[in-house]
Parts: structure tokens; C-alpha cells; sequence
């Protein structure tokens, strides 16, 4: 239980700590966010990658607004009790308002409880999250069909040439492939500030939040895995590199790993649900950056930090990304809106020594799935390949990123 007047003191606190506040780069996100509707807006994502600067932008475009952060560490022990406490202190420094904007509302449980009843009364709502599971579930009961989320990542190439002004080309892309997306990193270029995150998020959103006995295990694995960028695994490999008693251990870490987007997981397509289910999947890191400062040999690896990139890609516009395998690999196939849409091979340079490699396994995916054309995404190469019926389009990834 807060008391009113503390939630005074750090209302007053944040609003005087935004007016200095740097808005930064315009976030891609922004022109599709509309707060004047009778829908939640859900805003998650990464921390650190720029919740709380989107959520900023958006108020200032909004004009006056009630914005609250329960991150603050002086309002810890919120609970759902102290809501009304709040909206009370709210009308009292603010009067009236039809605009709420909360950061970090997962923090709080049951919080739903108080959203709903805003939403009901027709007003505009803003949160931000960073665990996307735990948002789920809320939004799952008391929300159902009343949000509208988004999911937020670190800077885009595009957000990046902004961010830094510099001019596209192969020289911002390769510090872009290299240095990754998360804004303080980029601006202070230091690999304890990344060092620092996945500690905070594995202890605090992982190992803390769902009560694990050892965070040994969760840092190894978390680690192994961000490290192992655009490779195989099974939960049976891994319950026994990591000496766990079951398999079902093995799946809470990986899925508290992608709920809190550290990485994510791709399944092997396959039109069967339940061959999808057991296939190996393949495991892609939220940033190279964030890979790069844990993973000397990732750094030395051209080819999987650009398919690393190219995954990130694809993840932002469409949420079913596999990769194809039969008696060739694809590196990336896509389903949009029920019908299979690209196939893509990423390597770093198309040469004679992987061409018929990359180009087999392109071609068979997209004989399988019906498809025509293929594309071949690589550092700085721009070509037209034909092979009979099929074309393959070998493209630079830093304009297919720009280009859409």
C-alpha cells in the first residue's frame, strides 16, 4: 500500500524529470499508434530498446496526458488497491484527463482491473511492458478484444541512419551489423551497458520473477544460446548439456527467455503442427550488439550476424518465419495470411565455393512451397540468377531493409 501523498511526491518527480526529457529519433511505430480510439495500446518489448521514448513521443503528440512509471523504486510495493489513490492524485495535479500513459504496468498485479473501467469509460490508454507473457495473460481475460499491441525492437537500420546521420551504404551497415540497435549502446558504445541488461533481465525478469532455485542455469543457457545464433537445438539436447531433470524445465527457460525477448525460437517448417512441434528449432538473438559483447566468435562471424539481421527483419512484419530443410537447408521460408510468400538465403557473400549450396537449398524450398522467385541476401551484391522457371534475385541487405 502507497500512500497518497508518496504517490504525489513521484508523480510530481517523473513530470519534472520529463521536461528535460530527449525525445530522440521519431520511432518507425509512431504514425501507426493512435491513442483517440477505445482500445488499449500495448507497447512491448525489450528492455532498454525504447518503450519509455516511444511512449514520450506519443504524449507529446497527444498534448496533455496522466503518465506513470512504475518502475520508480519508490513505489515498490504498489498495489492494485492503490489505483483509485492514484487517479484521484492524478485529477488533483492534472484536472480532468482523457489520456493515461503507464510504463512498465506488468509490475503490478491485477493492474487489468483498473484499466478496464478506463477503457470503459471511453479513455485513451497507453502501456508499456516488458515481459510479454505476463501482459498476455491480462490481456487475455479482462481485455479480450479491447487492445491493440505493438512490439517495439532497438533501432532499425532506417532508425539507426537517423539516430547516427550518417548516409546508407555498406560502411553504416557493417557498424550497424556489428554494433546492433539498442540506443544507449550506440551512443556510448560500451559493452557493460549490454553486459548489464541481460544480467538484469535474466535475474530480475527470469530468475526473480518466476522463483528459480538457481540462476546458474538460466545465465549458462541464456548465454549458450545467444551464442549459438541461426543453429539447431532440441529441448532434449539442451536438458542434458545443462544436466536438468526433465524436458519441461528445458521449455520454461527458452519460453521465459523469448517472453522477455532476449531471443527467439524458429520452427522447421513442415505442414504437419506436430512435426513443427518436435523438429529441432533454430535460436536468433533480439540484437547483434547484445550477441557481439558475449560471443567472441559471433563477432568474427559475418554471415550469421546477417542472418541474424535478416531474421529481425522478417520477425518485425510477420509472425510466421521458418526455416526450410529436406535434403537442403533454406534459411528462411514465410507464411502470410495463410499462404506461403518468400524464400530467403542470407550469406554474407555469394561466391563459387557456396553458390551451388546456397542456390539448392533455395530451390528446393521454393519447389516445395510453389514458389517462383527467391531471394539472396547478402553484404554488398546485387545480381539476377535463372534457373529454368525460377529466379533468384541476390540482393545487398542493407537496401533490402530500407526498401521494405
Amino acid at each position: 500500500m502507497i500512500l497518497k501523498e508518496t504517490l504525489r511526491r513521484v508523480i510530481r518527480s517523473q513530470g519534472a524529470d520529463r521536461k528535460g526529457f530527449d525525445y530522440g529519433v521519431e520511432r518507425t511505430q509512431l504514425a501507426g499508434l493512435d491513442i483517440d480510439i477505445p482500445f488499449a495500446t500495448v507497447i512491448t518489448g525489450i528492455r532498454r530498446c525504447g518503450k519509455s521514448t516511444l511512449l514520450q513521443q506519443m504524449m507529446r503528440r497527444a498534448g496533455g496526458a496522466s503518465y506513470f512509471n512504475f518502475e520508480d523504486p519508490r513505489v515498490a510495493g504498489f498495489e492494485p488497491t492503490d489505483f483509485e489513490k492514484l487517479d484521484s492524485v492524478f485529477e488533483e495535479e492534472y484536472g480532468r484527463n482523457d489520456r493515461y500513459f503507464f510504463d512498465e504496468i506488468q509490475n503490478v498485479p491485477r493492474w487489468e482491473l483498473f484499466v478496464r473501467p478506463l477503457l470503459d469509460r471511453k479513455k485513451g490508454v497507453v502501456i508499456t511492458g516488458s515481459n510479454a507473457s505476463l501482459l498476455s495473460r491480462e490481456l487475455g481475460t479482462r481485455l479480450t478484444g479491447r487492445h491493440l499491441r505493438t512490439e517495439l525492437f532497438p533501432f532499425s537500420y532506417g532508425e539507426i541512419l537517423s539516430f547516427t546521420r550518417k548516409k546508407p551504404g555498406v560502411r553504416s551497415f557493417g557498424e550497424y551489423l556489428v554494433h546492433g540497435g539498442f540506443p544507449e549502446y550506440i551512443k556510448h558504445r560500451r559493452d557493460g551497458i549490454l553486459l548489464e541488461l541481460l544480467k538484469d533481465i535474466v535475474e530480475r525478469d527470469i530468475v526473480v520473477r518466476h522463483g528459480l532455485r538457481s540462476s546458474k542455469t538460466a545465465k549458462e543457457m541464456a548465454l549458450y544460446l545467444l551464442t549459438n545464433v541461426g543453429r539447431e537445438f532440441t529441448y532434449n539436447s539442451l536438458r542434458k548439456m545443462f544436466d536438468l531433470g526433465s524436458t519441461h524445465s528445458v521449455v520454461s527457460l527458452v519460453s521465459f527467455f523469448e517472453d522477455s525477448y532476449v531471443l527467439f525460437t524458429v520452427p522447421r517448417f513442415d505442414y504437419s503442427l506436430k512435426k513443427q512441434l518436435v523438429n529441432p528449432k533454430k535460436v536468433y538473438s533480439i540484437d547483434n550488439g547484445l550477441t557481439g559483447v558475449t560471443s567472441a566468435s559471433f563477432s568474427a562471424d559475418r554471415g550469421s550476424m546477417l542472418e541474424n539481421l535478416v531474421f529481425l527483419h522478417l520477425r518485425k512484419n510477420f509472425r510466421d518465419v521458418y526455416y526450410f530443410r529436406g535434403r537442403r537447408e533454406c534459411d528462411f521460408v514465410v507464411r502470410d495470411k495463410g499462404k506461403m510468400v518468400f524464400a530467403i538465403q542470407a550469406c554474407h557473400e555469394l561466391n563459387e565455393d557456396n553458390r551451388k549450396r546456397e542456390l539448392d537449398g533455395l530451390a528446393e524450398a521454393m519447389d516445395a512451397l510453389g514458389l517462383r522467385r527467391g531471394l539472396i541476401l547478402t553484404f554488398d551484391q546485387e545480381d539476377e540468377l535463372r534457373e529454368g522457371n525460377r529466379k533468384f534475385e541476390v540482393k545487398p541487405v542493407w537496401k533490402w531493409l530500407l526498401g521494405g
